[in-house]
């Protein structure tokens, strides 16, 4: 968590502005951040400390932060407040400290110590589960990665619908309708190790679907290899948006969707394959 410390730093640190460039792999970092810390929950609070939310942001920290981003020491910590706070401080940390395990150590001390020999074992063995979460993280909906992975989409490509007898369905899946799906309805599950698996042949595989406050993570394999953790949850519903995509070598693959977390949904609108 973050140190009570970490506010004094606040001045020392530069301010980012709503413009400011986005980090290569901001996304991902903050996944592994947030698992590292809270497994992902926006409610979690130390009893001991008073770190409170996704990222266990200290109170004082929280103020101070909150009225360099949000314009208001008192704004809530709402969900959407904790993300803007969040992506905004560890936007500044990152081009302030240059790399992310830095940046990870900050979090946990409020130091600025770049050399990790001079870190405490605590703070080793703490980077290193965030850094191994981030390294073992593909491309997260939002990350930059995923724009860049998604440049050999085009109109030309085959998009499979939800209900294709090409996807196979495993431990309790739903139909959800609505008029902004494509077909004006999803595929979802909420239970944990449902799964969903396509084999194809292709040169590339992306995954389009609803993100929002209430959604849930999954787990990627392509070829029976784990290649990304994807978190769906965001501030604001999104009907459509590019979860995942990877260009792969032209040939035979099989993609597997894993839900990760429980009771919140997971849905698939279409795959798109690249031919």
């Amino acid at each position: 968590m973050a140190l009570l410390a970490a506010a004094i730093l606040v001045s020392l640190i530069p301010a980012v502005s709503n413009s400011a460039t986005t980090p290569p792999g901001l996304e991902r970092f903050l996944y592994a951040l947030g698992q590292v810390e809270s497994g992902g929950s926006y409610t979690a609070r130390n009893a001991t400390s008073g770190a409170y939310g996704k990222y266990q942001i200290m109170p004082a920290s929280w103020a101070a932060w909150a009225k360099l981003y949000l314009g208001s020491s008192t704004a809530p910590q709402t969900p959407t407040n904790q993300e803007i706070v969040a992506h905004r401080k560890v936007t500044a940390l990152y081009w302030w400290l240059d790399r992310w395990p830095t940046v990870a150590h900050w979090w946990l001390t409020g130091s600025s110590e770049r050399d990790s020999s001079k870190w405490s074992s605590y703070s080793r063995t703490y980077v290193a589960k965030i850094m191994a979460i981030y390294n073992a993280t593909g491309d997260v909906a939002g990350d930059t990665p995923v724009n860049t992975a998604s440049s050999w989409i085009d109109s030309s490509d085959r998009r499979v619908g939800e209900m294709s007898v090409s996807i196979s369905y495993h431990y309790g899946w739903s139909i959800a309708r609505y008029s902004a799906y494509s077909g004006q309805q999803v595929k979802y599950a909420t239970r944990t190790g449902a799964s969903a698996t396509m084999t194809f042949t292709g040169k590339g595989i992306a995954w389009i679907g609803p993100v929002g406050p209430t959604r849930g993570t999954a787990r990627i394999l392509i070829d029976g290899k784990v290649v990304a953790n994807v978190d769906l949850r965001r501030s604001a519903f999104q009907a459509r948006k590019l979860i995942f995509a990877r260009p792969l070598t032209a040939g035979e693959h099989t993609v597997k969707i894993v839900i990760t977390s429980s009771g919140r949904p997971v849905a698939i609108d279409e795959l798109i394959v690249g031919t």
